[in-house]
């Protein structure tokens, strides 16, 4: 049962960190699939997919994050979400659950130093941190 105030997240890994999105700016998660590259395109942008009669853009999230990049395998998803009206997928490690948070667990992004522009905040659940992805600033 959900608690007043809980919002639900998609938890994802990139690296050795784990990552968050709002679920309802998640649109389905899909296993990898062949990405057709495009020229001249943004450095982080992999290419663009078919799904189901859609083209996708679809970008490296390790790339755009400045992260160390891994080679796809069987645990590497696709991320699609809704932005702007606009279709987007994201290539991320693996997704590792659906999560609850409620905002007394959300600490600014300010307080963790560094390069935080892409980031909405930190998500303190137990003892893991979740980095909340803010996707304004990602795409």
């Amino acid at each position: 049962m959900a608690v007043v105030g809980e919002e639900q997240l998609v938890v994802f890994q990139l690296g050795d960190q784990k990552y968050a999105l709002p679920i309802q700016e998640t649109q389905e998660i899909i296993r990898m699939t062949e990405v057709t590259r495009i020229p001249n395109a943004s450095y982080y942008l992999e290419g663009i997919i078919n799904l189901r009669g859609t083209i996708l853009p679809v970008i490296n999230l390790n790339r755009r994050l400045g992260l160390p990049e891994k080679e796809a395998d069987e645990e590497t998803r696709i991320v699609v979400v809704e932005h702007n009206e606009q279709k987007v997928g994201m290539i991320v490690d693996s997704v590792l659950e659906v999560g609850r948070y409620s905002d007394s667990e959300v600490e600014p992004p300010t307080n963790v130093g560094g390069n935080t522009e892409y980031l909405k905040g930190v998500v303190k659940k137990d003892d893991q941190l979740w980095l909340l992805l803010d996707l304004n600033s990602v795409l």
